[in-house]
């Protein structure tokens, strides 16, 4: 699963800096997609060394063949846990990264006002560069569909019978984050209103229980227990790839050229209704505490659950231009036969960014 999250990473980034490599923010998104592929490729090399010389000691009868299985797969699980931290840091970069772009601190490639500046005191060829510029803008505005980078992230919880109140999850520290590609296809000819936004998500859906508790599987049932040791954290994580689908209804006035309209979208008012369907690639919960060595100690345990395999559900956003809220509700229950009936719900800010 952490191969998946990690050349899907990869492939998200160098797909954004395919539509300017040249400008600001491509070329650190570039960067960081860089930085990730990097990381793995070393430390695979590594990996792959370490478990030479576990053969090397096997060949020699200074191990047993049980002490060899063993130590490669600490080596194996201690390199994927090292590129799970590093592939974070560089995740935290890009978030960073989307934040100054929607700030507006980065310029994009398509910005005819950045680029006015550069060529409108100039003469010349330079003057009839910035002619061509501009018909390249209009000519990507008659596109009848075009594609952004998503990134989503706020607060996550369960529902039970469709309410949140007197939750067993911490409100503010369960949390989920969101990112992936979308294509946006405007659906009339001659109006900028309606719009079919498609594409797939990575979904990242966080649970913090409360009062020093675990999800602990029992049979088919998972049931929250207070953990024997005190837990100076908690949490479960769950990650989908999903295939969202929206209808989107885009205000942005219709622009003229030569008497002609065209269309740009995600210049106003939008609003989404739609839903998503997805897969469960990776379960894991993570439990921190501190030892009697003053030592902070975290346990990762990886498995199913019970959690369901496969979500689907509804979501909606309304904002303005490239900033929205953003509500998401699976209609199937997260645990698959638990007696008591939860479904994951997530509210947040969305970023669609051109």
């Amino acid at each position: 699963m952490g191969k998946i999250i990690i050349y899907s990473t990869a492939f998200m980034l160098l797909f954004i800096t395919k539509v300017a490599a040249q400008e600001t923010f491509e070329t650190k998104a570039k960067t960081i997609a860089d930085k990730i592929e990097n990381i793995t490729k070393e430390e695979k090399a590594t990996l792959k060394k370490e478990v030479e010389d576990v053969n090397v000691m096997l060949e020699k009868g200074t191990i047993t063949k049980e002490q060899a299985d063993k130590q490669k797969q600490e080596l194996a699980q201690a390199r994927a846990t090292i590129i799970e931290n590093k592939v974070a840091v560089a995740q935290e970069e890009l978030k960073d990264l989307v934040q100054q772009k929607v700030d507006g601190k980065i310029e994009s490639e398509y910005n005819p006002h950045s680029f006015s500046i550069r060529f409108n005191k100039s003469s010349g060829k330079n003057k009839e560069k910035y002619a061509k510029y501009k018909d390249s803008i209009y000519n990507l505005s008659e596109k009848r569909t075009t594609s952004q980078f998503v990134f989503a992230a706020g607060v996550n919880n369960l529902a039970t019978d469709g309410k949140i109140a007197d939750s067993d999850f911490r409100y503010w520290g369960s949390h989920f984050y969101e990112w992936g590609t979308t294509f946006n296809t405007r659906l009339l000819e001659k109006s900028n209103l309606l719009h079919i936004k498609y594409g797939f998500s990575v979904m990242y859906n966080n649970l913090r229980p409360t009062d020093n508790r675990v999800f602990v599987k029992s049979g088919d049932q998972t049931n929250l227990e207070v953990s024997p040791i005190h837990l100076e954290d908690s949490r479960m994580r769950n990650v989908f790839l999903a295939v969202p689908v929206h209808l989107e209804f885009d205000f942005s006035k219709n622009k003229m050229k030569d008497d002609k309209p065209y269309f740009k979208s995600h210049q106003s008012v939008r609003v989404g209704l739609g839903g998503y369907a997805g897969y469960r690639i990776k379960t894991k919960q993570f439990q921190l505490y501190e030892n009697s060595d003053n030592q902070d100690i975290t346990i990762k345990q990886k498995g199913d659950f019970n959690v369901n395999d496969f979500i689907y559900g509804v979501s909606a956003y309304i904002g303005y231009k490239e900033t929205s809220l953003y509500v998401k509700y699976d209609l199937n229950p997260m645990f698959k036969d638990n007696t008591i009936k939860q479904n994951n719900i997530s509210l947040g800010i969305r970023f669609d960014l051109n």
